[in-house]
């Protein structure tokens, strides 16, 4: 039997996204009329869902018209997704200067995932002339926001003094707000400070759970560098980061 929502049973974007936890195909039904309805939020999810693969015939292509449709519509996350996929070739051509401006419109207008891209844009110097000053200008205002990855590139600035007077005290601050946001690599930088501080098992416990949390590139960055530490509890750790990057990714 097919699933059927009438007019007035169309949901909005938090019940749809609770839906789709729940049942992504029923949900990816769901979706697609609320966002034929004009539900900007469904437009989105429903871009999104398309991008994935979630629940429905994955076509990143249709998933770029979605994006298109709900950022046309004031939608900012969708605008932000709109840059994600020209920058990476996602169902379009990659054109980082397209990005940019994706990101730029939605960082204007306040979106803290669309100020940490257009950030790491301008500090790379992709799409747009490179200018670190602008991308710290950026990241601080997305860490402000709550952002935890941009608290960690934050830290890494004020740590190194670089293009801002050099703060360590305060470096320390944004790690262990991004540490404690989630953010696999905040959790690293605040467990490698506080090994440096002599606070060996306290550090141990956030390399630890970076470890747990962090994807493949990560992890084998993340094992070189431990594996070359001067500390013999740092190498071994480094050889657990390899043996969970084998195991989590073959």
């Amino acid at each position: 039997m097919s699933f059927q929502l009438r007019r007035e049973e169309i949901l909005d974007g938090d019940s749809l996204k609770a839906m789709l936890d729940e049942s992504p195909a029923r949900a990816a039904q769901a979706i697609l009329i609320a966002a034929r309805e004009g539900v900007l939020d469904a437009q989105a999810l429903l871009g999104q869902i398309l991008l994935d693969g979630q629940g429905i015939e994955q076509d990143q292509p249709l998933a770029v018209r979605w994006f298109e449709i709900a950022a046309q519509g004031g939608h900012l996350m969708a605008r932000n997704m709109l840059g994600r996929c020209h920058e990476h070739g996602w169902g379009c051509s990659a054109d980082a200067s397209v990005a940019a401006g994706h990101y730029r419109l939605a960082a204007e207008k306040g979106l803290d995932w669309a100020m940490y891209n257009y950030a790491n844009l301008l500090a790379t110097g992709r799409g747009v002339a490179e200018d670190q000053a602008q991308a710290l200008g950026c990241y601080r205002r997305a860490a402000e926001l709550g952002h935890a990855k941009s608290m960690n590139l934050l830290g890494r600035y004020l740590e190194e003094g670089r293009f801002c007077p050099r703060d360590p005290a305060a470096a320390v601050e944004w790690y262990k707000r991004s540490a404690e946001g989630g953010d696999f690599r905040g959790q690293f930088s605040l467990g490698a400070v506080l090994v440096e501080q002599g606070r060996i098992e306290d550090g141990l416990v956030w390399l630890r759970q970076a470890m747990l949390n962090g994807n493949q590139r990560f992890l084998q960055i993340s094992a070189r560098r431990l594996l070359n530490a001067p500390q013999p509890l740092l190498q071994l750790l480094g050889e657990d980061y390899l043996k969970h990057e084998r195991e989590m990714f073959g």
